[in-house]
């Protein structure tokens, strides 16, 4: 998956140097942050059957039921994120599983799945 030229200005334009990127609050923590929020929100969303705020109507009587926040330990430092919740306490995210508070080598495994040949996509 290639990224647009102004999405990845958007993302460095107020870059100074390396710090920026890789710091305490550079923007790798910060993409990887937004990344595993969204990924839970789209696991919420895949459980419940529904998008948020969506006006039809649900199969389920399970409903979306606010975020709680978590301290996760990453390779960037400590990282707080906001996990999702449903009403009948059944959601079981994926990317970051429950009770888990670490969060290191994401690196590592999206430079092995490329080298066992698996596309950009497919990642």
């Amino acid at each position: 998956m290639a990224f647009s030229k102004e999405t990845l200005d958007e993302l460095l334009k107020n870059y100074q140097g390396p710090d920026d990127m890789f710091g305490q609050d550079g923007i790798i923590k910060q993409l990887s942050k937004a990344l595993i929020e969204r990924a839970m929100a789209a696991e919420l969303t895949e459980q419940l059957g529904y998008e948020k705020h969506d006006p039809i109507e649900k199969e389920t009587t399970n409903r979306r039921n606010g975020k709680t926040s978590k301290r996760l330990r990453s390779d960037q430092g400590p990282m707080d994120i906001e996990v999702p919740r449903d009403r009948e306490g059944v959601f079981e995210p994926q990317i970051i599983r429950k009770h888990q508070r670490e969060w290191r080598g994401f690196d590592d495994k999206i430079l092995s799945m490329y080298a066992l040949g698996l596309t950009t996509r497919q990642i």
